[in-house]
């Protein structure tokens, strides 16, 4: 059985260390998973830029490469399926100098990396940290640049910063993966290569329906959320809270990003089990109501013709009395309510409640039901 047991085992050497993998899983996954599974890890994890593990697997930036005893040269650890027996090296000398280069080349197009604030979306830093990692300033490389960014797009929610792009193409990537739309594409080959829309027109005349996937996935902030770059310059350190976005009955899980009492902005959560990562246009970007000027923050009655603040015991007391009334002067089917989407399930259950058990009809209905 022992023998038999251990002909069976999928294993590698990873960093000299024998970890088992399951069948199908690439070099990169099988790192992530071990690291994770450490209580301190003891080692930087391996660096990408072109990676999302939403995404089909790119191997685009090579920063991902590992040496793998047997094969001569490095190789894309996203790409490239364990197979048993493999030794693999994920940080040795050669493939560190390797990054290294790769680094500087993309920073030399980014010299402002260190300028991008994480408001510009949920994978914003990720240049920025791996200059941090690698030392590299943009001081190394000179040339030409790509990358041409279009601030006359006139939306209010994204914004086009191209000069920062690195042709990753996650954003690309993730509009047709993920959301179906492929609303945005790539034109042009080498320094002249360009995210763009059908026809290089703004996106809003595109199939874009500013879900925000193309932001969160950004790694340069080359596209940025643009209602939550307003608060850049608000001094407080950024907090993030985990809950349930409240628009409809899906339960996406967003992080709500506060600076002090203000709220500054809503990143999806790439963890959340309804969503994973996706939000529609109203999670992502419909978030200025928490705290606008307008919003009602007490009951309002109408005496004499005008609205006045009141106590809640009052305003129930009104809605009560007009309730009866309507029912005793018009009979009981001319009750009729429609229960918030924002409103969570208990308070939808006790709305229906109200309806069939206090009126005794089944004109009940939520605004979110499809």
């Amino acid at each position: 059985m022992g023998p038999m047991s251990a002909v069976l085992r999928n294993s590698i050497t990873l960093d000299g260390r024998e970890v088992d993998f399951a069948q199908g899983e690439t070099l990169y996954e099988i790192s992530v998973r071990v690291r994770a599974a450490e209580p301190s890890p003891s080692r930087d994890p391996i660096p990408t830029l072109c990676y999302d593990p939403r995404l089909e697997a790119f191997g685009s930036c090579r920063l991902c490469v590992v040496e793998v005893e047997g094969i001569r040269n490095p190789v894309a650890s996203c790409t490239t399926v364990a197979e048993p027996g493999m030794v693999v090296h994920t940080a040795s000398e050669r493939v560190e100098r390797h990054r290294r280069t790769l680094v500087q080349m993309v920073v030399s197009e980014n010299p402002s990396v260190n300028d991008i604030d994480p408001l510009r979306g949920y994978a914003s830093q990720e240049l920025k940290t791996l200059a941090t990692r690698y030392g590299a300033d943009g001081s190394r490389f000179a040339g030409a640049h790509s990358g041409t960014s279009r601030p006359d797009d006139g939306n209010p929610m994204i914004g086009r910063d191209y000069d920062h792009c690195i042709s990753c193409y996650r954003c690309v990537r993730v509009c047709a993966e993920q959301e179906g739309d492929y609303a945005i594409s790539i034109a042009n080959r080498g320094f002249h290569t360009q995210i763009t829309t059908e026809f290089d027109g703004d996106l809003r005349d595109s199939e874009c329906t500013f879900c925000g996937q193309c932001v969160q996935t950004c790694p340069t902030g080359a596209l940025g959320d643009l209602r939550a770059q307003r608060f850049v310059d608000l001094p407080e350190p950024i907090e993030k809270t985990r809950t349930i976005c409240p628009y409809c009955g899906v339960g996406c899980s967003v992080d709500l990003l506060t600076k002090g009492d203000k709220l500054v902005g809503v990143q999806p959560a790439m963890d959340g089990p309804a969503n994973e990562g996706a939000l529609c246009v109203k999670g992502q970007f419909s978030w200025d109501w928490v705290q606008h000027a307008d919003r009602l923050t007490s009951p309002l009655v109408r005496k004499n013709g005008e609205l006045v603040e009141a106590s809640w015991e009052e305003a129930f007391e009104r809605a009560a009395a007009g309730f009866s009334k309507a029912r005793d002067d018009h009979g009981r089917h001319s009750i009729y309510a429609v229960a918030s989407g924002r409103a969570p399930h208990e308070s939808a259950y006790s709305v229906q409640k109200f309806v069939r058990v206090g009126f005794q009809t089944n004109q009940i209905d939520n605004c979110s039901r499809s």
